[in-house]
């Protein structure tokens, strides 16, 4: 493969030793079809993580209930013993029922049984950063997260966890925990034309805080768009590229994590991180903000 010539540049986690390069890399897309049990080629998806850590992405985003524990084993596989510098996040907060549900799990015991099951499928003994999911499936809901983030904030302290971080929350949420512990990375849902969070972006950024957005180009109904589409054509890229390269240059606290399970959609991902989108381009793209979903 041909390695882009960055990835984004890189990003420092404010207070910590943790430097990544803006363009990750997230595992949801290991596992099976509803991201149930096993891929369909277990050895794509290892040569997937590998390719990806060998061009330099050193951001792997994953949970222990991808699969469930499907995704995590496979990165196991593939990349065990980590390469220095390697920063694995993972994310508690839910649970698979066998219907392939998915279903909030906040109780002390499921925080606790969560992080031990990271723990052992990744072969690791201290998680890098755990993000405390929390939230409806694609937007946040405001409610008191003090009793979750507490428990793993004890975790943290009997040296399990190295870092946290919070998924699919509010700014009242997200400075709530502040008083609980430090909080180097949120996780929400964003992209060109879902931009609810631009404020939140800017302000955690002054911070120094990470902002990992999922769904870069619309989750689970692509966003269909005349304006992406045209952009992209000007350029030369896909729609996805576009919709990644739009992110990297909307804030400068933006790590991306988009996932595949595919080599060759993982290369044409990386590319986009060397992606410089014209003005002209940016002004086209920030015009669709606020459109819904096809």
């Amino acid at each position: 493969m041909m390695t882009p010539t960055n990835l984004g540049g890189s990003f420092t986690f404010a207070n910590t030793s943790m430097r990544v390069n803006r363009m990750g890399y997230g595992a949801m897309q290991l596992a099976g079809p509803q991201v149930w049990g096993p891929p369909r080629d277990r050895e794509e998806a290892v040569r997937v993580l590998q390719e990806a850590t060998e061009a330099g992405v050193n951001h792997i985003d994953t949970s222990d209930y991808y699969g469930p524990h499907v995704t995590n084993q496979i990165i196991k596989q593939a990349l065990h013993p980590y390469a220095d510098g390697v920063v694995i996040v993972t994310k508690v907060g839910a649970r698979r029922g066998p219907d392939k549900s998915w279903i909030q799990a906040l109780s002390r015991q499921d925080l606790i049984d969560a992080i031990h099951d990271n723990l052992r499928n990744l072969g690791l003994d201290k998680l890098d950063v755990v993000n405390l999911r929390v939230g409806d499936v694609l937007k946040p809901s405001e409610g008191s997260i003090e009793e979750p983030l507490t428990v793993l904030a004890e975790l943290q302290r009997q040296g399990l966890i190295r870092h946290l971080g919070l998924s699919n929350v509010t700014p009242r949420q997200f400075a709530d925990a502040q008083k609980i512990s430090e909080i180097v990375c949120v996780q929400n849902f964003f992209n060109v034309a879902q931009r609810d969070d631009d404020a939140f972006v800017e302000e955690l950024a002054e911070q120094g805080v990470a902002y990992v957005p999922f769904f870069p180009l619309g989750g689970f109904s692509p966003l269909q768009s005349s304006e992406l589409d045209a952009v992209a054509a000007s350029v030369g890229a896909t729609p996805m590229q576009v919709a990644l390269a739009w992110l990297l240059q909307h804030a400068s606290n933006i790590l991306l994590i988009p996932g595949t399970s595919s080599v060759k959609h993982l290369r044409e991902n990386l590319q986009a991180a060397a992606l410089q989108l014209p003005p002209e381009a940016i002004a086209k793209l920030d015009s669709i903000a606020g459109r819904r979903l096809a």
